[in-house]
């Protein structure tokens, strides 16, 4: 892996984000994204009993696996057609870094073993930027959670059922933490009305967005 300016440290929040080589679709067949995000949620483990495709083998075997101790929390995430984004909260030494290259990895061996493809399934290795203020943590969220529908995937972020968005608003054990951003709004419906006053705005800039960034 190619060595980083970016330091990684335990507690800091990381917007991460990767997109698949020549940007072609794979995470667009149910059964693929629902692998992916089983790798997703199987490597958040500190210490994975084996990998992720010997137990999608054999889940018998492997009656409770232990999240107790994680080397991330996943704060929130969007599973694009060609592109994923991850806010990632450090929790273990070299957390992030780990954790991307296991799941890049487990998912490039499934895809490639199931297309009988070969070479680079993403474009790097990840791409990171530190979360820096509260407010960049809040507005990067509504960001990830309007991905697909400043692309035209769906009208509504509830709609889309490869993101967090649908799980910042349910009360029950969940594979992410999203109490971080939502505890800085007076009401789940508050974080909800933020996010989808920006829908139209976001999809403008996205329109001209080769004309800013070039």
């Amino acid at each position: 892996m190619p060595r980083r300016n970016l330091i990684f440290a335990n507690g800091e929040y990381y917007h991460i984000f990767n997109r698949s080589a020549f940007r072609q679709p794979i995470l667009t067949k149910k059964r693929d994204t629902s692998i992916f995000h089983q790798i997703v949620q199987y490597y958040l483990q500190s210490e994975p009993p084996t990998k992720f495709s010997y137990f999608n083998r054999n889940r018998d075997k492997y009656k409770k696996l232990d999240y107790r101790q994680k080397i991330v929390t996943v704060i929130a995430y969007c599973y694009m057609p060609n592109h994923f984004h991850f806010i990632l909260r450090q929790e273990a030494e070299n957390g992030v870094q780990k954790y991307m290259q296991k799941i890049q990895n487990s998912y490039s061996h499934y895809y490639k073993l199931k297309y009988q493809t070969n070479g680079p399934l993403f474009e790097s290795p990840f791409k990171a930027v530190h979360i820096e203020s509260n407010d960049q943590l809040i507005h990067l969220s509504r960001y990830i959670h309007l991905n697909p529908v400043t692309s035209f995937l769906v009208e509504k972020p509830e709609e889309f059922q490869y993101s967090s968005y649908l799980q910042y608003f349910e009360n029950l054990p969940l594979m992410i933490d999203p109490d971080i951003v939502i505890n800085q709004f007076k009401s789940k419906h508050e974080y909800k009305k933020f996010v989808n006053d920006n829908k139209e705005y976001q999809r403008e800039l996205n329109k001209i967005k080769h004309l800013i960034f070039k």
